[in-house]
């Protein structure tokens, strides 16, 4: 996310090497070695306080290449977890908890319990990707939190060339060897590590793509695959826009007839919500509502408001919290915002957002120009202005260090296992539509289909979901074509 902050959600999730069509598979590369599991000391809760870890859990590190290219040159440490089975185990199940640059450490630390019928034939298994938080994490000073406060009309042009600069000054020996190509590569050597001759797992919005590009690059190791919340890389960062643009704008519809069907603080009609919702975005443009020492800028108002959308559970926090502020307590949302961004208590944040930048521009050749960004954002403001960009001069890479290529966005998983792709029709980070043409490109794709609200399906709670994506981990059924899950 680089100018402005804008800009980044469109292009985040919620991307050289061989070619991926019908040809061979690259060779696996040989296994770094087996994983020391010890004591987890460093796991950071929601709060971003330390978390206690809980029966079963471990972590371990695993060297990798630098520079897939040259396997016995510099190393970097991949930080793992791992919960052990409770049953009779079946092997390994790794996880991709999204973003990119979600901590898949901390991520499944928190997420177990969710996987505990899973968690009874697989050692449920998770990492930070290279270049994110533990695994050499990209890091970029303060520039992204000076962003985040700076006023609606600063020059994001110029904070967003500090940022890249910093970046390079910074993190600039990992810059050219993030990205998703890079970290399948790492994925495999993780199978290898953990003894198994095929690669389980389950990957949630980015970590589709993750997934996606494993099996097209290692179909031969592919075994059971779930891929929640699907992502299609083949689109340009115009069509990413546009369709996220209306997956938040449906989710705000949604969430508004939901709060006026049990009496709204923000309207007396859908409509009315949403435009109270709409304005009020905007008015923090020229008003940043002030909480303790810091505000919640327009940036921050931003993401504050798209937070709660990923999820129907948390649409009451989005009306408590929008009505709050509308009477000068933004107290919530500054919250919202900051969970989105990784801030911790003392002020500092993660690496979630700068390793989000990091591996987005090396995952794309594209650098939009200022015209197309100002179609793009004209675009945008008709669907859904809340994520609208008035007066951004170029895409969020324009300044980036390291050239970015398409290796990643070219996908067909041929001669793969069959990979279950769950699709949910009111997804708004990930649309519906973006699960069908996955699983049209995925040579082995198989849709399941779900009806309900929200970000991903199976952390939904959907006992149907659950059920069929059990049933294909657990016990290898494949789900019948055409599988739907109501809401």
């Amino acid at each position: 996310m680089n100018k402005p902050i804008a800009t980044f959600l469109l292009g985040a999730l919620v991307l050289t090497a061989c070619g991926t069509g019908g040809g061979s598979p690259s060779p696996p590369p040989k296994s770094s070695g087996t994983v020391a599991w010890g004591a987890c000391t460093d796991l950071v809760g929601p709060d971003g306080k330390q978390l206690t870890p809980g029966p079963g859990v471990e972590c371990g590190k695993l060297p990798v290449p630098l520079d897939h290219s040259k396997p016995d040159g510099e190393k970097i440490d991949l930080a793992l977890i791992r919960v052990k089975a409770t049953g009779d185990r079946l092997g390994s199940l790794v996880f991709n908890f999204g973003g990119p640059g979600a901590s898949g450490v901390d991520s499944l630390a928190m997420a177990a319990t969710a996987f505990s019928k899973l968690g009874t034939r697989y050692d449920l298994v998770s990492f930070d990707p290279r270049g994110v938080d533990r695994s050499a994490g990209v890091t970029c000073g303060d520039t992204f939190a000076r962003m985040l406060a700076a006023e609606a009309d600063a020059d994001q042009d110029a904070l967003a060339a500090e940022f890249a600069r910093t970046c390079q000054k910074e993190s600039g020996k990992v810059l050219p060897h993030v990205g998703t190509v890079n970290a399948a590569k790492d994925l495999d050597l993780l199978r290898a590590a953990l003894g198994d001759r095929r690669l389980n797992y389950f990957g949630f919005s980015y970590g589709t793509h993750l997934g996606a590009v494993y099996a097209t690059r290692f179909p031969k190791n592919v075994g059971r695959f779930v891929l929640d919340g699907a992502f299609d890389p083949s689109v340009t960062f115009e069509e990413r826009a546009v369709i996220q643009a209306t997956g938040f704008d449906q989710a705000l519809e949604a969430f508004a007839k939901d709060c006026v069907a049990q009496s709204c603080e923000l309207g007396a009609d859908p409509a009315a919500v949403v435009k109270t919702v709409e304005d009020f975005v905007e008015g923090l443009k020229t008003k940043p509502i002030k909480v303790g020492d810091r505000e919640l800028t327009f940036w921050l108002g931003q993401l504050a408001v798209i937070t709660p959308l990923y999820a129907k559970q948390s649409w009451p926090m989005l009306e408590q919290a929008t009505a709050a502020a509308l009477k000068g307590n933004a107290t919530i949302l500054l919250a919202l915002a900051d969970s989105y961004t990784g801030r911790r208590p003392d002020g500092t944040y993660n690496t979630m957002m700068t390793s989000l930048q990091a591996i987005n521009c090396a995952d794309y050749a594209e650098r939009p120009t200022a015209a197309q960004m100002e179609r793009i954002n004209e675009r945008v403001k008709k669907i859904f202005p809340v994520l609208s960009f008035d007066g951004v001069t170029g895409g969020a890479c324009d300044h980036w260090p390291v050239r970015g290529d398409d290796a990643a966005r070219r996908i067909d998983a041929t001669g793969s296992a069959p990979i279950v792709v769950v699709g949910g029709k009111g997804d708004p980070a990930t649309p519906y539509r973006w699960a069908t043409s996955l699983t049209d490109k995925l040579r082995t794709g198989v849709l399941v289909t779900y009806e309900g609200e929200g970000h991903g399906a199976y952390l939904s709670g959907d006992a149907c979901v659950m059920k069929t994506v059990d049933a294909y981990v657990i016990e290898g059924k494949v789900p019948a074509a055409g599988t739907t899950c109501a809401a």
